[in-house]
């Protein structure tokens, strides 16, 4: 009996092993699948010849560049566009929008920049694991998001820069399936901007001047994603521009699950969450977290994109989840915020409604010169406007 039950153990031991060193990512690209069919939609040149792109995209036009019937799961995302002549066009006023399973309203919604990972209609180079923004210029936009849907699924863009789309490139993998598993979640992204409003007598870094109060409530932090539903966050794109050169990243996350009214998931600062520490100023990027835009020229003056994926550790509810932020401690702060969350859901679901285009738009670069103007220059001071557009340039 003994000496059976240690063979049962070796063989029980020795199956363990064998699936903890070859259960992973590369191992399973071994395993032969059955019912899997790779489809795509692109760009191409019908013709056979190399015009391969869509062009002639006038200022408010929408554009399908995917609709297809049936189950499936996208795999890729692959964009890059130009505008006419050598003018640029603004990739915060390009709007993405993916409709799932038939619905009238989409899913995901977000200007392509902030989507992809690029903030302010800045161009600059991001590498993530679900997420990428790739060499030359201009810079190629990469998803490899899995997006399941069962009856269908649509994409399309919306031209709102104000001039024409002269070539636009894409392709779109996905695997066709008969049938999705019925746990199967759907992709959502959402964006959101606010220039926040800080609590009386604020703009006070860490309470340097007096004692700040103290924020149990969360009621005026910043929103990354506001979801009804079942279902598990899995990241956020968060751009953040600084007006005078504290410290901007004293707030904590605050998570709301299943309604609760005081939140059960605090953290410890913005940086802690983004899995960095002690006031970070320097460019980083892993799979799952990273900071690929920083400005450390004064301080913590001006643009800071910072990213992180919750691939292995989701935030899992059942019913809701408030995702939120504090603009610096107790929501002292005055930031200039934006940000594109994701999750998946049980079901395709709405969206709130996202900022429009007025609302979206950057507030103007503050100079070393101007962090004593900037509550004028923020407010559009015609006697100053000059100032701001010398530091767009």
């Amino acid at each position: 009996m003994k000496k059976t039950l240690i063979i049962l153990l070796i063989v029980i031991q020795t199956g363990f092993a064998f699936s903890q060193d070859f259960g992973n990512e590369m191992f399973s690209l071994s395993q032969i699948k059955k019912g899997l069919k790779s489809k795509r939609v692109s760009s191409y040149d019908h013709s056979g010849g190399n015009h391969d792109f869509i062009s002639g995209i006038k200022d408010g036009t929408k554009t399908t560049i995917m609709n297809v019937k049936g189950a499936g799961v996208i795999s890729r995302i692959w964009i890059t566009l130009l505008a006419s002549g050598s003018e640029e066009i603004s990739r915060n006023d390009i709007i993405i929008r993916m409709y799932w399973d038939g619905n009238s309203f989409p899913s995901v919604e977000s200007p392509i920049g902030p989507f992809f990972g690029n903030g302010w209609n800045e161009s600059y180079t991001v590498v993530s694991a679900p997420l990428s923004v790739a060499p030359a210029g201009p810079k190629a936009y990469v998803s490899y998001f899995a997006m399941p849907f069962s009856n269908g699924a649509r994409i399309e863009f919306e031209n709102q820069s104000g001039k024409e789309i002269s070539h636009f490139f894409y392709n779109i993998d996905y695997v066709e399936v008969k049938k999705l598993p019925h746990t199967t979640g759907r992709f959502h992204a959402w964006y959101n901007h606010e220039v926040t409003v800080p609590i009386p007598g604020g703009e006070d870094d860490r309470g340097t001047v007096g004692e700040l109060e103290k924020n149990k409530s969360g009621k005026a932090n910043y929103i990354f994603a506001d979801i009804k539903g079942k279902g598990q966050f899995v990241g956020v794109n968060y751009y953040i521009n600084c007006p005078i050169t504290d410290w901007y990243g004293e707030g904590d996350e605050m998570i709301f699950i299943d309604g609760e009214p005081i939140p059960s998931i605090i953290g410890t600062g913005t940086e802690d969450f983004f899995n960095t520490s002690f006031c970070p100023r320097e460019l980083f990027q892993h799979p799952y977290f990273g900071s690929p835009r920083v400005n450390n020229q004064y301080g913590f003056l001006g643009r800071t994109h910072v990213y992180r994926f919750l691939l292995q550790d989701p935030v899992y509810y059942d019913k809701s989840c408030k995702f939120t932020i504090e603009h610096g401690d107790n929501n002292n702060l005055t930031l200039d915020l934006a940000s594109v969350a994701y999750w998946y859901q049980e079901k395709a679901s709405a969206l709130r409604e996202p900022p429009s285009k007025e609302e979206r738009q950057p507030k103007p670069v503050i100079g070393e010169k101007e962090t004593d103007l900037w509550q004028k220059i923020w407010k559009i001071d015609k006697e100053i406007k000059s100032i701001m557009n010398d530091n767009e340039r």
